[in-house]
């Protein structure tokens, strides 16, 4: 399980850090590829195939739009030996990551964000939807 989150930076090779809990728990390979929303998303080798096996399951259509979208920009990776991850240029591009990213623990996927596009994404789900998501957790 990938929690919290931390502030680090892409160095001028398109490498970034991860933390060592994660690293701990990807293992020595993993992929990386476009995220859900305008960040990269990290996963572990079975986290990945589960999303291909889901995504196969889906009607044809829908299937090669998430295939295109998710499975064509993965690649596997694997940190080198001071814990730096290589972002594939067309991610770093696609995602606008440059300079000082935040890296997300999102349970079973990490999420690395442009630091400002990350802010900018919590202040704005903050005043549109938490109320309402606390209301369906009941708490």
């Amino acid at each position: 399980m990938f929690l919290g989150n931390s502030n680090h930076s892409i160095d001028s090779k398109g490498r970034v850090i991860l933390p060592k809990e994660y690293r701990e728990e990807l293992g020595e390979r993993f992929y990386i590829t476009k995220g859900f929303e305008k960040c990269a998303q990290v996963m572990t080798v079975d986290e990945f195939d589960r999303l291909r096996a889901q995504i196969r399951s889906l009607p044809a259509d829908k299937a090669l739009t998430l295939q295109y979208l998710f499975i064509s920009p993965a690649v596997p990776v694997s940190p080198n030996s001071q814990g730096r991850v290589l972002i594939p240029q067309a991610i770093r591009e696609d995602c606008a990551l440059s300079g000082e990213v935040t890296v997300v623990g999102m349970d079973t996927r990490i999420e690395i964000w442009d630091k400002d596009t990350f802010a900018a994404f919590m202040e704005e789900r903050k005043k549109d939807s938490i109320k309402e998501a606390l209301e369906l957790l009941r708490l």
